[in-house]
């Protein structure tokens, strides 16, 4: 149980992480315009399948910042970076992120096989 206070009602981490992440959203604040926008709208789309604590979803926010930055830097429009399935750029991002319907897999799975391991 205490691992689980340490991990959730730890106000030193909570405060650290909320001090990370205004930072990061200042970064943000500081992209040209389309750049901006884009990243909002993929934010509040990723945000729908955060699965766990969400600092997944953190770390791929944290380096679509930095590769924003980098293609805003180098004069590229944001569709350029993204192509224009900007849904399908997020389902690559999420490839890696544990999220809810990963959560809901692995329940469905766990169920099955918990009951035709109890009929044999």
């Amino acid at each position: 149980m205490s691992e689980f206070f340490n991990k959730y009602f730890n106000i030193k981490k909570i405060v650290a992480d909320k001090k990370e992440y205004r930072q990061q959203m200042q970064r943000v604040d500081a992209l040209p315009e389309e750049y901006r926008f884009v990243f909002k709208q993929i934010q509040k789309h990723m945000w729908n399948f955060a699965g766990g604590d969400g600092m997944d979803m953190l770390k791929i926010h944290y380096d679509l910042i930095d590769l924003f930055e980098s293609a805003a830097a180098d004069g590229k429009r944001v569709l350029e970076v993204t192509g224009n399935d900007v849904a399908g750029f997020c389902d690559e991002l999420l490839k890696n992120a544990r999220t809810y319907t990963e959560d809901w897999r692995l329940k469905l799975n766990k169920s099955i096989h918990k009951k035709l391991e109890e009929t044999k």
